[in-house]
């Protein structure tokens, strides 16, 4: 019995040296893989920092060699992007990863980005999509070539000189400065930061919003139409963001002078709204009576279907904000709208294109404010200088590169109002940095983390990193270099109706299908942040 005794004990006592030998042995290999993965963070940055930004600045994409690269266009070696994923975005990323690691490498990398932007920042305040080191000569010269010629991106077909908020730009630099200033109080940013919080105060509408340029300029009007700058702007988040960078720099320093500016732009969205049975949010809306307008000839004055689901979201993040149910007050009539333009099952199938999601509707993107009738964007010819958009009730052969109609989920939103409804106000005063009396911390990452990375995931990114030190990726999209033109007059081509790019002439991007590798800046914020949600189980 009792030598029966010893040989299980000594088996139990054998299992449990294996086990934790085991465990041992599991555990040195994820300190390996940890080990090599904050070296592969560091390693990849080093390579972007040094090899491909351009005195701290970056575009999107690069070939490898540095004989092409682009931001939102074609870019000179010289310029420096700041729509996301721009040099903004990578700064966002170098503090994230510093919050990560605690390696101050990162944060000397991120204090050479902010002065990167610092440099470019305008006199206003604010920035443009673009600047360049070369100076103000070459950034004119390639408005006047590459930015003048791209036909679906008329943005960039005038040089106006002074700074945008469209496409999160300006806002996204101005986030990055108040990050680099509360990180360690560093007074060297304050004045540039306090430059941003000026430019802010002083562009917004006393009705509260704000327009897509300032200081204010009028002098492009477009194909007979008003210079559509100044008019105030919805799309693209433009209100929303600017509002959410006063209330970064409310609770993160206190400052008193904003909370009014911030308030009047979230009541403002009350207001913005239209009235039934229209009862949705408009891109763009005249500042004197607050009516929906005209943005680029291929946005006609309209409601925009995306924008009202964007802005029904945003109306109960503001209820949460303030507990105010004015917020929620427009919601039910919003739904109803949406609900309303379902296409029937002819127009669905013309379209063709489904969504994965079985309760949404398809819906047009714009309704005429005044009608309802769904506005269909086309286009004939073949570049800027021949080509037109134009708009009808047909929703076949739209063009590609913005889309005439869209996916909702009517039922999701509804479900998610009468949730919020529910929520206690005691718990919206606990979570609202506009109802403490104290200051709120920033968010310790500002890129999403997108879940937590497996250790497969990061077991691949580690040795995907080539010899070089950066991660290759195929190139999405391309362009026609600058060609100037020797034939114009108006076309009625239609080889380019459902196209992202014209004839030769058009330097708009289109989808590179060659398979071409490049350095991608997106990629880089991508892989890092997945590294960083692996370090971070």
């Amino acid at each position: 019995m009792k030598s029966t005794l010893k040989k299980r004990w000594g088996r139990i006592a054998l299992c449990l040296c294996m086990a934790n030998f085991a465990c041992a042995g599991m555990a040195q290999t994820n300190k390996k893989l940890d080990d090599q993965v904050i070296n592969t963070m560091k390693t990849a940055t080093q390579f972007m920092m040094d090899k491909v930004s351009y005195n701290g600045g970056f575009v999107w994409n690069y070939l490898p060699d540095m004989s092409r690269s682009w931001g939102e266009m074609e870019a000179k070696r010289t310029m420096v992007w700041i729509q996301p994923p721009g040099t903004p975005s990578v700064g966002h990323l170098l503090l994230d990863a510093y919050h990560a690691t605690g390696d101050e490498y990162y944060y000397e990398a991120a204090q050479k980005v902010a002065n990167t932007l610092i440099w470019g920042q305008l006199e206003c305040g604010g920035w443009n999509y673009v600047f360049d080191f070369a100076g103000e000569n070459s950034l004119k010269s390639w408005y006047d070539t590459v930015g003048k010629n791209g036909w679906r991106l008329e943005e960039f077909q005038h040089y106006y000189g002074n700074a945008t908020y469209d496409d999160a730009g300006t806002m996204e630099a101005a986030k990055f400065l108040l990050r680099m200033y509360v990180e360690k109080n560093d007074p060297a940013f304050r004045p540039a930061l306090e430059k941003t919080i000026d430019f802010v105060l002083k562009s917004q509408y006393p009705v509260g919003g704000w327009p897509q340029r300032y200081p204010l300029m009028y002098d492009h009007p477009f194909q007979g139409k008003k210079d559509y700058s100044s008019f105030i702007t919805l799309n693209d988040d433009v209100i929303p963001d600017a509002t959410e960078f006063l209330i970064q720099c409310y609770q993160a320093m206190g400052l008193q002078g904003v909370k009014e500016p911030i308030m009047r732009a979230m009541y403002l969205m009350i207001s913005l709204q239209q009235g039934e049975p229209y009862a949705g949010w408009a891109d763009q809306y005249t500042v004197d009576d607050l009516k929906p307008a005209h943005a680029r000839s291929y946005e006609p004055r309209s409601v925009n279907t995306g924008t009202t689901v964007r802005l029904i979201n945003l109306m109960m993040d503001y209820y949460k904000l303030t507990a105010d149910t004015r917020f929620l007050s427009g919601i039910p009539a919003a739904i109803r709208f949406l609900e309303s333009m379902k296409l029937p099952e002819s127009d669905v199938k013309k379209w063709k294109r489904q969504s994965t999601n079985p309760e949404a509707i398809l819906v047009p993107r714009f309704v005429d404010p005044d009608t309802g009738k769904p506005l269909y964007v086309h286009r004939k010819g073949s570049n800027v200088k021949n080509g037109t958009y134009y708009i009808d009730q047909n929703i076949e052969n739209t063009i590609a590169h913005y889309n005439s109609a869209t996916f909702v989920n009517p039922g999701e939103l509804r479900r998610r109002y009468e949730e919020v409804k529910k929520l206690p106000v005691s718990e919206l005063a606990k979570n609202s940095p506009l109802l403490q009396d104290h200051l709120v911390p920033l968010p310790k990452y500002y890129t999403r983390l997108r879940g937590k990375a497996t250790e497969e995931v990061a077991r691949k990114l580690v040795q995907s990193l080539t010899k070089d030190g950066c991660w290759l990726s195929p190139l999405k999209s391309t362009s026609n270099p600058y060609k100037p033109y020797t034939v114009s007059g108006p076309s009625e081509e239609t080889k380019y109706i459902a196209t992202f790019v014209g004839d030769e002439h058009d330097t708009s991007p289109y989808p590179c299908t060659t398979g071409e590798l490049c350095i991608s800046v997106g990629d880089y914020i991508d892989n890092m942040i997945k590294l960083i949600s692996y370090l971070e189980k």
